[in-house]
């Protein structure tokens, strides 16, 4: 099948957005800050939500965390301070009472709120302390004699900036729609591919998301589901994937070491070892050598749960590398974990006459010379934080990466690792780690530029960890669990949320809880840990507790990965409400390492929001990170899995993987044959939805 004849949706579509009518200078800049420079952006620069201003909800029928209007009748104005000014209005409809709150107000807001007057609001519900309340809704006055005039669709919210209105960017999108060419020059999704799939028109779908009509279905726009929501969302999605799959290719056509070796050092530590790998590691290692084999990069994730033994099967991968002379830099997010695989790779490989290198950013001076001199001299395993990656380290022979909790790190920030070993036409091959296990929706869109192997087999002799959830209300019960483990000689973990206090958040920083059990426990020895200490400290105390000179450690979520205790049986985590299922699986994973039972104790704070009840509900119930993987996507959203905080990673515009993962299998479809008869077409795809985000495409 050829590539059909150049259809463009160039023409005006490519104009700068100056072109239309009403644009000056001045509105283009800010149109500009936001990323809309051409007639097209307007197009595709779709709602981030919508606001249902057609009816209105009975307060009766208010849920946390919906976006509802309201009508009702003021009944109290309260002016306050707890913690800062605020302004309490006690909304009333029949028997039902709303409480709308607002921090930021002046005195002629407060005065012109008065009893008995009636409110239109428009905002977000939440779950207070002493009930259902909207934080700054949207209100204004309505006469109680006349019915409220309401919206007669649904309003879209599009990303917008500071001095560009919703109003104001709405008006120019709709002249920019206006503009639409017809259908054969706007698609790029060949007819034939397009009919195999069954979907609505593009353009429709652009005119129906900036201005959905009167009687369209509001419930399913409101839930993204509308037939023209659903084909953008398979067109981002295909992008998305034609994107990573282009990648992919770009890094297949380099040529990189091919490390076989003759498997003496990985016989070796395997007689070493003290264990047997499990049959899921046997799989794993043996996907992972044969790639590093070729002579083509590997791309590899290597996803398990935590304590499935991914440390090993890294090991015996860098010993590939070693035994065929090239050098293996392993990268971990924080100090913490990369201190944890130094002494792992040093205890395993000392014995074989591998010496393992350190490279950490808090090395100076003479140290940091050293360390800089033996890499470039050959040294044949690395391991460190992302001081791997910093100007004046210079490998001599790199022909493995491996970069664990790779989500952590932006993707610019591998590709510059990866850079270090880009010696001539070779690149070095990839193998990433993750113990946050990726649920099979994730590994199809945002890992297809990677090979996944899973590690879903955890060793013999772990036990499971026993969890309950307990209101902070038993703090003191807790506290006494507390005493009886330490008195049996066990270990313990309390994990807090934030470092210092902080009264609007209402979470007990690790400092209090510190204090509170020094206190609590006398002869205890109760220790402090958390992100702001200085390396050597937060070692020094990792180290004595590992070594059992400390019984309990209260600590930040720095000890969600790569602490390994086997006498710490019991876990608390504080404020547990507000982390997600991902998160506390990992914080659990921290105990149960021993053969001794093992208990989690999930401390909230009181009342629990819906999702917080389902997630705390989750953790009881399975052990399982591959099923709370999956739960944490639905509930949630795959924002943490995927990392958002990354340097370069791209947001969805409409489609939402958890939503949308029945269009997947057919995007894989559609995506390879477009990328094996119409490459033209995919390329133009990907600018059209990514543009400028791909600058790091090689990554």
């Amino acid at each position: 099948m050829a590539e059909r004849p150049g259809l463009d949706d160039a023409g005006a579509g490519l104009a700068p957005v100056e072109t239309i009518v009403g644009v000056g200078p001045v509105l283009a800049a800010a149109l500009g800050r936001v990323g809309l420079t051409r007639v097209q952006d307007l197009w595709f620069h779709l709602p981030l939500r919508y606001e249902d201003r057609t009816r209105i909800t009975p307060l009766a029928d208010l849920r946390g965390g919906e976006h509802a209007q309201v009508l009702g009748t003021v009944e109290a104005v309260e002016r306050g301070f707890a913690f800062r000014p605020q302004l309490k209005v006690a909304l009333r409809e029949r028997t039902h009472t709303l409480l709308l709150r607002f921090f930021h107000f002046n005195r002629a807001q407060a005065e012109q709120l008065r009893p008995g007057m009636q409110l239109l609001c428009y905002g977000e519900v939440r779950l207070g302390a002493r009930g259902l309340e909207m934080v700054h809704p949207q209100y204004r006055r309505v006469d109680p004699q006349v019915p409220p005039t309401l919206d007669a669709a649904l309003s879209p919210v599009h990303p917008t900036t500071e001095g560009l209105g919703q109003r104001r960017l709405a008006n120019v999108i709709a002249k920019g729609l206006a503009l639409l060419p017809p259908e054969p020059e706007l698609e790029l999704i060949p007819a034939p591919l397009l009919r195999r799939c069954g979907l609505a028109s593009l353009g429709g779908a652009l005119r129906y998301v900036h201005r959905p009509a009167p009687d369209a279905p509001v419930d399913a726009s409101m839930r993204g589901t509308h037939p023209a929501q659903v084909r953008l969302a398979f067109e981002e999605l295909l992008a998305r994937h034609l994107s990573l799959r282009s990648m992919r290719e770009r890094v297949r056509r380099k040529m990189a070491p091919s490390l076989g070796g003759s498997g003496h050092l990985r016989r070796r530590l395997l007689a070493n070892l003290g264990f047997a790998l499990t049959g899921a590691q046997q799989r794993v290692v043996g996907e992972v050598l044969h790639d590093l084999a070729l002579s083509h990069p590997m791309l590899r994730l290597v996803q398990g749960d935590v304590g499935s033994g991914k440390t090993v099967v890294a090991a015996l991968a860098a010993l590939a590398a070693v035994e065929s002379g090239y050098q293996v830099a392993l990268m971990a997010p924080t100090e913490l974990l990369a201190e944890q695989h130094r002494r792992s790779f040093a205890a395993w490989l000392s014995p074989l006459g591998i010496e393992v290198e350190w490279m950490a950013g808090k090395q100076q001076g003479k140290a940091r010379e050293r360390a800089l001199q033996r890499v470039a001299d050959g040294a044949p395993v690395v391991v460190g934080t992302n001081a791997l990656m910093q100007e004046g380290v210079s490998f001599a022979r790199l022909g493995l990466v491996i970069v664990d909790e790779q989500h952590r790190f932006g993707v610019q920030q591998r590709l510059a690792l990866r850079a270090k070993g880009d010696g001539g036409d070779q690149v070095p091959h990839q193998l990433v780690l993750t113990a946050t296990p990726i649920p099979r929706t994730l590994a199809m869109s945002e890992y297809a530029d990677l090979d996944v192997s899973s590690i879903d087999e955890l060793p013999p002799g772990r036990t499971p960890v026993h969890t309950i959830a307990v209101s902070s209300a038993r703090r003191s019960e807790v506290i006494q669990r507390l005493r009886t483990a330490c008195a049996e000689g066990r270990q313990v973990y309390w994990v807090c949320t934030l470092i210092e206090e902080s009264e609007q958040l209402r979470a007990q920083a690790a400092e209090v809880t510190h204090a509170e059990l020094v206190q609590a426990l006398p002869g205890t020895r109760v220790a402090l840990l958390h992100g702001r200490m200085k390396a050597g400290e937060k070692q020094a105390t990792m180290q004595a507790f590992k070594a059992g000179g400390l019984a309990v450690l209260v600590a930040t979520t720095v000890i969600e990965v790569g602490v390994d205790v086997p006498n710490a049986s019991l876990m608390v985590i504080e404020n547990s409400e507000r982390l997600g299922l991902a998160q506390l699986h990992q914080l659990r994973g921290r105990v149960g390492r021993g053969s001794t039972a093992s208990d989690c104790v999930l401390l909230y704070q009181p009342p629990l929001g819906r999702l917080a009840r389902e997630r705390l509900q989750v953790l009881r119930e399975t052990h399982d990170g591959f099923r709370i993987a999956e739960r944490d996507l639905e509930l949630r959203g795959p924002g943490e899995l995927l990392g958002t905080r990354q340097t370069g990673q791209v947001a969805f515009r409409v489609a939402d993987l958890a939503r949308d993962a029945h269009l997947l299998p057919m995007v894989q479809q559609v995506g390879e044959a477009m990328l094996g008869h119409y490459p033209q077409q995919s390329s133009r795809l990907i600018e059209r939805w990514l543009g400028s985000a791909l600058l790091y495409a090689d990554a």
